[in-house]
């Protein structure tokens, strides 16, 4: 299911967003053709810009690694805004500016509040969605201060909004939806091209090269024995092994199948490792069914799951080593 965030862009004491936010996430909620998750700015306290933009995808500070799988978890967002100095609130943009890949292909609506009812805000928020390859959908909310809330402080808002706010979701959603197999193309490419780095890095016996393609918490379940391997370390220990084993090492994966869901991969095929031996023998291996899970992390997509193995003829239980794809 599209999965919509709420980004509350005020954290100012005394703010009145949090009441709109809250209004615009019961809305949504009643909805069944999306999932609506509140995020606010507050609990996710960004340094000024310490680092580069992260046009890359790879973050060194822990609280924008937090952000960016907030963000990347999100299929579309509906920003909650209020107009400050005619502009948009500092923390909002520092936000937005923090990550960039993780914005691409989604679809953005707003609901502003303020003086004019944010509208000068969102203007400039438009803008920038446009260099952050979000999509911002043309109709919004604007609720002026003088109308929309009692004493200016205590969020009123007319039945007549109820109507204006649906159709910015019903803008978002659907936006969100169109814009997914375009995500989902370039995450396909991303795992591909990961499993092309581990094909890579079995050539080259680069161990600290496959590193980069496992989750720390990596559980893989291989062909020999113990039932599972834990960790990344466990599993390059593996890998290790084969390369004591070979000289020259080559690996082929064949009919690979790859679906995406949100931050999720999962990927099957049939993997086969072959190559020179230390004594010079060469040897074609043996055909094995290969499954990769992956999540998409602000390192990018890596491996949380592997599993190879072989059917077993089930009268003798000896493993069948000799077919083939």
């Amino acid at each position: 299911m599209i999965e919509i965030g709420i980004v509350l862009g005020s954290t100012r004491d005394g703010r009145v967003g949090d009441q709109v936010a809250r209004w615009v996430h019961e809305r949504a909620s009643e909805r069944a053709d999306a999932r609506f998750t509140l995020i606010d700015l507050r609990d996710h306290p960004l340094p000024h810009l310490e680092q580069p933009p992260g046009f890359s995808g790879q973050y060194p500070d822990e609280r924008t690694r937090a952000w960016a799988a907030t963000v990347a978890a999100c299929d579309g967002f509906v920003f909650v805004t209020p107009e400050y100095n005619h502009s948009v609130p500092g923390v909002l943009k520092n936000a937005l500016d923090h990550v960039h890949v993780e914005w691409n292909t989604k679809a953005a609506g707003f609901v502003s509040y303020g003086g004019v009812g944010g509208a000068r805000s969102v203007e400039q928020l438009r803008l920038v969605c446009g260099a952050l390859q979000l999509a911002d959908v043309a109709p919004q909310v604007t609720l002026p201060l003088a109308t929309e809330f009692e004493n200016r402080a205590t969020f009123a808002p007319g039945e007549y909004q109820l109507a204006a706010l649906d159709t910015v979701l019903d803008h978002v959603v659907a936006w969100s939806t169109a814009l997914a197999p375009l995500r989902h193309g370039d995450a396909e490419a991303a795992v591909r091209a990961r499993l092309a780095a581990i094909v890579d890095g079995l050539r080259n016996k680069d161990l600290e090269a496959l590193r980069l393609s496992y989750a720390p918490d990596v559980v893989s379940f291989d062909v020999e024995p113990p039932l599972q391997h834990v960790g990344v370390d466990a599993k390059l220990k593996n890998w290790a092994r084969v390369f004591t084993v070979f000289e020259e090492v080559d690996y082929e994966l064949r009919d690979l199948t790859v679906t995406v869901r949100g931050d999720l991969a999962v990927g099957h095929g049939f993997g086969r490792v072959s190559g020179t031996l230390k004594n010079g023998v060469v040897t074609d291996g043996m055909w094995v069914r290969a499954t990769f899970v992956f999540r998409d992390t602000p390192d990018g997509w890596v491996i949380v799951h592997d599993q190879a193995s072989v059917p077993f003829d089930i009268a003798t239980g000896r493993g069948c080593s000799d077919l083939e794809p």
